[in-house]
């Protein structure tokens, strides 16, 4: 069970928007490079990249990058080297679903790209991903407005990101078409409350 996104959907009660990403792509393999440009915002100045792993570049449960995405993510790593890129999973890296790290070993291994170690999972990890950033040796980060969150889950990636006060880019499609209802639902969300004039949150820009 996800504690965080249990305990942050009542903060949705408040502020729906939270949910809404800045930007929106049909898959994995759609990523605009660099992502600054994403935004259509000319001083969005993008430095590093929070990447979430299950159906986003990876099928579920793989630690392995989903193969007609590989072009894509070795330009991803091209643009933002570690430090500046960061995967972050509610299944590997987290004390409660890898108390022993063995899957996210096995992601960092095959990726080449470091696993955050957390024990709250999305959306409640905003503080650990920004305090790797501004502490990591080379990193170029100064605040969270400079980091993007790339994800296919509203109600942890997206969400997170705008908690954090970073930019959001939602992968609308995964790497395996879910037939959960709430899956389907969820991917129709975002057209419906914008009809209503909702919108993301616009992180503050910092210089």
């Amino acid at each position: 069970m996800n504690v965080s996104a249990t305990l942050n959907a009542f903060r949705l009660l408040r502020n729906p928007s939270l949910c809404l990403p800045h930007a929106t792509i049909p898959t994995f393999n759609d990523l605009p490079l660099p992502l600054s440009t994403a935004f259509g915002n000319a001083e969005v100045d993008i430095r590093a990249v929070v990447l979430d792993k299950d159906n986003c570049f990876a099928v579920p449960k793989e630690n392995v990058v989903y193969k007609p995405y590989t072009d894509t993510f070795n330009a991803l790593r091209t643009h933002y080297p570690p430090p500046h890129l960061l995967i972050v999973s509610n299944s590997a890296g987290t004390s409660s679903s890898d108390p022993f790290g063995t899957a996210s070993s096995s992601l960092a291994s095959a990726t080449n790209i470091p696993v955050l170690q957390h024990s709250t999972k999305k959306p409640g990890c905003g503080p650990q991903i920004l305090q790797h950033f501004l502490t990591a040796p080379g990193s170029r980060v100064t605040s969270a407005d400079q980091i993007a969150v790339v994800g296919d889950r509203l109600f942890t990636d997206v969400m997170l990101a705008n908690l954090m006060g970073s930019w959001s880019l939602w992968v609308k499609d995964g790497v395996v078409q879910s037939r959960n209802p709430f899956i389907s639902w969820e991917r129709k969300l975002p057209e419906r409350m914008m009809r209503y004039g909702l919108k993301a949150p616009l992180p503050r820009l910092r210089r």
